[in-house]
C-alpha cells in the first residue's frame, strides 16, 4: 500500500506547478494551486463515497464502541513510537522519553496498546511527525496541497510523509496480507471517526473550503501549540505555519 504513494506525491506536486498557471488574481494567496486542488478533492470524495465511507459505517454500525476504541488505541499507540523519535530529533528530549514511556506501558500493561492505561496514570501524549520536524527547524510549509487518496497537506508535509511511512510500524508487518489488513482496517477506523463531520461538510455552501481552512487553522494548532518558538510563517501571507488533519487513514 505505501509503496505506490511517493509516485503519487511526484505526479501530484508536478501537475500542481503546471496547474499554478490557472490560479486567478482573486486566488487565496494559501492555496495558489486551487483548481488542481479542487480536482484532486473531487476525486477522493467520489472514492470516499464508493468506498471508504460504507466501509466506515459498517465498521461503526457493527462493532461495539468498545471494540472500536481498542482498534483506535493501538494505533495511535504505534504512533507513539515515531512521535518519540521526532521530538528526540526536535531536542525535546523529556517529550520523547514521555512517548516512548506510554509507548512500553501500554504495550505491556494495555493489552498490546487496545488500552490507554498511559493517559489514565498522567503520561501526556506529544504527537508529531516529520513535517513537525521540519517545521521546527524552520522549513516553511508552503502551499497548500490536496493529494490524490490521501488528501489535504501542505508542501512541506508531502514531502515528509515518504519518511514518515518509514517510520511506520504497520510497514515492517509480514505477510504483506497482514500489512494491507492493518492499513485498511486503521484508514477505516480513521474514517468511522470522522463520520459525524459529515453533517457539517455536506451543508457547507463551498465544501473544499471548509475543508481547507479547518486543516490549515489544526495544522498550525499543531505544530505551534506548547512551543516556545515562534511558528513558521507562510511566505505568502505571513500567517503562521498550518497543521494537517488528514481526512483518513495514513
Amino acid at each position: 500500500m505505501h509503496s505506490t504513494h511517493s509516485p503519487l506525491i511526484t505526479l501530484a506536486v508536478a501537475a500542481m506547478f503546471l496547474a499554478g498557471c490557472a490560479t486567478g488574481p482573486n486566488a487565496d494567496p494559501r492555496d495558489p494551486f486551487e483548481p488542481f486542488n479542487r480536482g484532486v478533492s473531487q476525486f477522493n470524495r467520489g472514492i470516499d463515497k464508493a468506498a471508504l465511507r460504507p466501509a466506515a459505517i459498517t465498521y461503526e454500525r457493527g462493532l461495539p464502541r468498545l471494540v472500536r476504541t481498542g482498534v483506535t488505541n493501538f494505533f495511535a499507540n504505534l504512533g507513539d513510537t515515531w512521535s518519540a523519535i521526532n521530538n528526540l530529533l526536535q531536542l525535546k528530549i523529556p517529550e520523547a522519553a514521555q512517548d516512548a514511556t506510554r509507548f512500553a506501558f501500554n504495550t505491556v500493561f494495555g493489552l498490546g496498546g487496545t488500552l490507554d492505561i498511559a493517559t489514565e496514570a498522567g503520561l501526556e501524549r506529544h504527537k508529531e511527525d516529520f513535517g513537525s520536524t521540519l517545521a521546527h527547524w524552520g522549513v516553511p510549509p508552503g502551499p497548500y496541497v490536496v493529494l490524490p487518496l490521501i488528501g489535504p497537506s501542505t508542501l512541506r508535509d508531502a514531502l515528509a510523509l515518504p519518511v514518515d511511512w518509514i517510520g511506520n510500524p504497520v510497514k515492517y508487518v509480514r505477510p504483506m496480507g497482514d500489512r494491507n489488513a492493518l492499513s485498511a482496517t486503521r484508514a477505516v477506523d480513521t474514517r468511522a471517526t470522522l463520520l459525524p463531520l459529515d453533517a457539517l461538510l455536506d451543508g457547507a455552501i463551498d465544501r473544499y473550503t471548509l475543508t481547507r481552512d479547518a486543516y490549515l487553522q489544526h495544522r498550525k494548532a499543531l505544530i505551534s501549540g506548547g512551543d516556545d518558538a515562534q511558528p513558521d510563517e507562510l511566505p505568502f501571507t505571513g500567517q503562521a505555519d498550518p497543521v494537517q488533519v488528514r481526512e483518513e487513514g495514513e
